[in-house]
């Protein structure tokens, strides 16, 4: 049964936005038990009165067996049993609970970290369903925070892919203007492909080169231990509850990201953190000169691809057919495609030799004139023959 104190911590927990199932596993009951705790709107104002418990002469076992590290209910039971105990499991269970609490509390106990300035920048994603130019659509948002200052960037998406990975990091550094000394992340394969518990980090490569280009240390969360990156976290829980529940609909996707950024700036970044007690934006003042300059060039974070060049003169792309210059026919090219649908097409040494904005199929092959005159001359070539010749056949047939 739930004390008083209990249906305290379940008001206050389910305001600040914890899932009914998370505070029931907190309490260690079921999530039933706190839905009509908060239908109920308070514990109930009578009490039992006190009385003994059929539990309470073998009350030292399960002492000396929880003692023992033993906090499994059927082996304890079983072991009750054997000295004459008659009562239910439940009775048993309802004795267990407050020291089951405490041991889970004591497990997810975690020292906070604190770091300097320009030290880290900690990502993370979340998601949610939102009417996206008029239909529901599940978007994914990017969340990146400075460790420090707690000013963070946000960036949606339709996807959470390796490219949108790298463009939310990249967009970050931009708005902030500069690059904190490490990043940490989670253990997606955008970032990580392998990370044994105690091993060594095998990084993404396209990972790795990000973090060249902007001179950061990549850094990954230990494994099953996500909550060394709480920071961000709990960004990500800020974004759902204070921008998602302020704005409910969005025109488009670039709408739902100006909507993002003019937030940042009127809201989150004026906020007065509940750690450091500073207004985000003024404490980030102290941060900036820490943070690394920008390189002069942002990292491309466009998918790389190859297409085989077909005998017409067109490279197939995503369901639509695109012209590069004729002498390319039959090679292979490496093509770049934007997370803006914009496509570039190189030549194996490495120079655009054609551009091109992502068509659906519908809309017709894109074709530039210039790429394919050659072509063109060689179809409408025309032998020129003498008369004579004509004549000659005429009077033989």
């Amino acid at each position: 049964m739930l004390c008083r104190e209990d249906y305290l911590m379940i008001r206050i927990r389910r305001r600040d936005g914890v899932q009914i199932k998370d505070i029931a596993e907190e309490l260690g009951v079921h999530p039933k038990t706190v839905s009509r705790a908060l239908r109920r709107g308070d514990a109930p104002s009578g009490r039992r009165r006190a009385r003994g418990s059929v539990l309470d002469p073998y009350r030292w076992k399960v002492d000396e067996l929880t003692g023992a590290n033993v906090w499994n209910g059927k082996v304890i039971l079983r072991e009750l049993q054997a000295l004459g105990y008659t009562g239910s499991y439940t009775v048993l269970n309802d004795y267990l609970r407050p020291a089951r609490r405490a041991r889970r509390a004591q497990g997810r106990a975690t020292v906070r970290f604190e770091t300097g300035p320009g030290a880290q920048l900690q990502h993370d994603w979340g998601e949610l369903w939102v009417p996206v130019g008029g239909v529901q659509r599940k978007v994914f948002f990017a969340v990146n925070t400075l460790g420090y200052s707690r000013r963070f960037h946000v960036m949606a998406a339709f996807s959470q892919d390796a490219e949108h990975t790298y463009e939310s990091l990249v967009r970050a550094f931009a708005h902030f203007g500069g690059v904190a000394r490490s990043v940490l992340v989670d253990n997606q394969r955008s970032a990580v492909l392998e990370h044994r518990p105690g091993g060594e980090v095998r990084f993404n490569e396209r990972f790795l080169d990000l973090a060249g280009h902007y001179g950061f240390t990549p850094r990954a969360c230990r494994p099953y231990r996500a909550r060394t990156k709480g920071k961000t976290e709990r960004m990500v829980r800020y974004v759902k509850e204070h921008f998602f529940v302020r704005y409910r609909a969005f025109e488009s996707m670039a709408h739902l990201n100006a909507l993002l950024l003019a937030w940042l700036t009127e809201e989150a970044d004026r906020r007065v953190h509940g750690t450091h007690g500073e207004v985000v934006i003024e404490r980030f003042a102290t941060e900036a000169p820490a943070l690394s300059p920008l390189p002069a060039v942002p990292w491309d974070t466009s998918y790389r691809e190859t297409r085989i060049v077909a005998w017409d003169g067109y490279i197939e792309v995503r369901g639509n057919r695109y012209s590069v210059p004729a002498h390319l026919c039959g090679q292979m090219l490496a093509v770049r495609i934007g997370l803006d649908d914009s496509l570039r097409v190189f030549d194996p040494r490495g120079t655009i030799v054609a551009r091109h904005h992502l068509r659906s199929p519908l809309q017709g092959w894109q074709s530039v004139p210039g790429h394919h005159a050659p072509l063109w001359q060689q179809a409408c070539a025309v032998e020129h023959r003498d008369l004579a010749v004509y004549e000659e056949a005429a009077r033989w047939s």
